[in-house]
């Protein structure tokens, strides 16, 4: 847990429960705004394909992350304390949440399959190559980069100068279950202000039972919570990562067919949709396998980070106590 600075006052409970919902909101406004309007802007200068399924994304992140940096630079605070770092340390984080997810896709649908749950179509690779970029792409802007910056980022740094990695880890999540609701909210709104119809109100997608959805998204925020843990350097990276092969395996395996993935499955038995939730689990295993490893190489689950900057005092300035570092677990 993260140690309040010495001579500062540890924030209250309140306040970061609010900064930890701050989050949240900022990114179902994001979301709400860019998904509604994105549309109509892509109408009104005539894009279509793959243009028009990226301006959408553009606006959400340009909107998520600028705000997030913003409220961390006025909480006196860099981007390294969202879990942000260097381009070597960041592109491994990118790399480990991807490799790790998509081994145990891997290894619990090919044992869905082996079991005869799942029967696989004919792959067109060039189709299903341009799919895995142009998705990945949108993925990245609409869901993975905003999402993981505003909630393991932000949300879930908050919660750790308070609490520790279990009631971090459930608050974090618990954000992330409010936000698909809020930001339909915020979509309705600022279609009917575009002079749109709105998308329909909900806590779940269209079609989507909204119990399944919400269990499938707890497991899938604690999965990522444990991408976040799992490095000491960059790790908002790896539960980027996690977020984005997530998505990419999902859109190929179950949406394949209609959304023209050039490869896509069908599920034989009722049962299969349960080895979704399931690669999660074994990613979650396979995240924590990695931060033992990390540890037994020495660099701890703890980094030091500088404090932010206190506020400047009113009387003389006393001598600076040797060693003020905080250090911020994961």
């Amino acid at each position: 847990m993260t140690e309040p600075h010495p001579g500062t006052p540890a924030p209250s409970t309140a306040a970061v429960l609010v900064r930890a919902l701050t989050g949240g909101l900022v990114m179902a406004t994001a979301l709400g705004v860019g998904t509604a309007l994105g549309p109509a802007a892509a109408d009104a200068l005539g894009l279509t394909g793959f243009a028009a399924r990226l301006l959408p994304g553009a606006l959400v992140t340009a909107l998520a992350v600028p705000l997030v940096l913003l409220l961390v630079r006025r909480e006196r605070r860099s981007p390294g304390w969202l879990g942000f770092g260097g381009a070597g340390p960041s592109l491994r984080a990118l790399l480990t949440g991807a490799g790790v997810t998509g081994a145990a896709a891997a290894l619990v649908l090919g044992a869905g399959t082996a079991a005869g749950m799942l029967r696989w179509s004919r792959p067109e690779p060039a189709t299903l190559a341009g799919f895995v970029l142009t998705n990945g792409v949108v993925a990245f802007l609409l869901e993975a980069l905003p999402e993981e910056t505003t909630l393991r980022g932000h949300a879930w740094a908050a919660l750790r100068t308070r609490f520790g990695g279990t009631g971090s880890a459930l608050g974090t999540t618990a954000v992330f279950l409010l936000v698909p609701g809020a930001s339909t909210v915020v979509g309705a709104a600022a279609a009917r202000l575009a002079g749109r119809d709105p998308e329909p109100i909900g806590i779940a997608p269209d079609g989507q039972h909204p119990a399944d959805y919400l269990i499938l998204l707890t497991v899938f925020g604690l999965t990522l919570v444990a991408a976040r843990t799992t490095l000491v350097r960059a790790p908002l990276w790896a539960a980027v990562g996690t977020h984005l092969t997530f998505l990419t395996v999902n859109r190929i395996v179950l949406e394949g067919d209609r959304r023209g993935a050039g490869w896509h499955i069908e599920q034989t038995t009722p049962d299969a949709v349960l080895l979704v939730p399931a690669y999660l689990l074994v990613a979650t295993a396979g995240f924590a396998v990695c931060r033992r490893a990390v540890r037994r190489r020495g660099a701890g689950p703890q980094v030091a980070v500088p404090d932010p900057l206190p506020d400047p005092p009113s009387g003389p300035l006393p001598d600076p106590p040797s060693g003020q570092q905080r250090w911020s677990g994961h």
